[in-house]
C-alpha cells in the first residue's frame, strides 16, 4: 500500500493499492459497490412448523426485548404478536403485565381469534386481543404486528394527523394507515372498535 503526507503530514492512501496487502489492486470503492453478485440473506424456509413455530416465537421473544431496550413501551403497554404457522386462525402475543424488557420464549401465550387462550398461563392484554385479532383475521397476510407506546409516536399521534411521505419509512405506509379519531384516547377494548382499526 502506498502511502504519501500531505503538506501537513497527514498520510494519504494510494487508491490504486490496497490497504496492507502486498499491494494488490483495489478492486472498489464504497461510493461505486459492484452489487452484480450480491445476494442478501433471506429470512429460512422450513419444511416442519414446530421448527418455524419455535423460530416466530424466538423472534417475537427477542423483539419484545429490543422494544424493551430501545424505549417501546410504557409501563405493561404494548404487545406484539406472530401468527401461528400451523394454525394461522391463532397468534402467540407477549402476557400483560410483563415488561417487554423481560418477556422468554416461555412466557408467549397462545390465543385464538375468538379470544380464547390455547397455550399459556398468563393472562392477555384485552385491548391488545381486540387490536391483533382484528389484524390478523383481516389481513392473513400478516404475519406480525407490533403495537407500541413510544414517547414520540404518542406525541405525533396527539396530533390527529396521518404521517407524511417525508422519508423512506414514512414512504412505505403512504396512504396505507388510518388516524382514529372515535374516541381519542381511550382504550380499544371491544371488538367492533379493533375491525374499525
Amino acid at each position: 500500500m502506498s502511502r504519501t503526507a500531505d503538506t501537513h503530514g497527514h498520510q494519504e492512501t494510494d487508491p490504486d493499492t490496497g490497504p496492507g496487502d502486498g499491494g494488490s489492486a483495489w478492486r472498489g470503492s464504497a461510493f461505486v459497490p459492484r452489487q452484480e453478485n450480491l445476494e442478501l440473506p433471506l429470512p429460512p424456509t422450513f419444511t416442519d412448523p414446530d421448527q418455524e413455530r419455535e423460530h416466530r416465537k424466538q423472534r417475537l421473544a427477542g423483539a419484545c426485548r429490543v422494544f424493551g431496550r430501545l424505549g417501546f413501551s410504557e409501563g405493561v403497554a404494548g404487545h406484539i404478536t406472530v401468527r401461528d404457522p400451523e394454525y394461522t386462525d391463532m397468534f402467540w402475543v407477549n402476557p400483560f403485565g410483563m415488561s417487554f424488557r423481560h418477556v422468554r420464549v416461555s412466557d408467549l401465550i397462545l390465543v385464538d381469534h375468538e379470544g380464547r387462550v390455547r397455550h399459556g398461563g398468563r393472562p392477555v392484554n384485552r385491548a391488545g386481543f381486540v387490536i391483533h385479532s382484528a389484524i390478523h383475521a383481516a389481513r392473513p397476510d400478516v404475519i406480525a404486528a407490533c403495537h407500541a407506546h413510544a414517547v414520540h409516536g404518542k406525541a405525533f399521534s396527539s396530533l390527529g394527523r396521518p404521517l407524511d411521505p417525508i422519508t423512506q419509512d414514512a414512504c412505505a405506509v403512504y396512504e396505507q394507515h388510518t388516524v382514529h379519531r372515535d374516541g381519542a384516547g381511550a382504550v380499544v377494548v371491544e371488538e367492533e372498535a379493533g375491525r374499525q382499526l
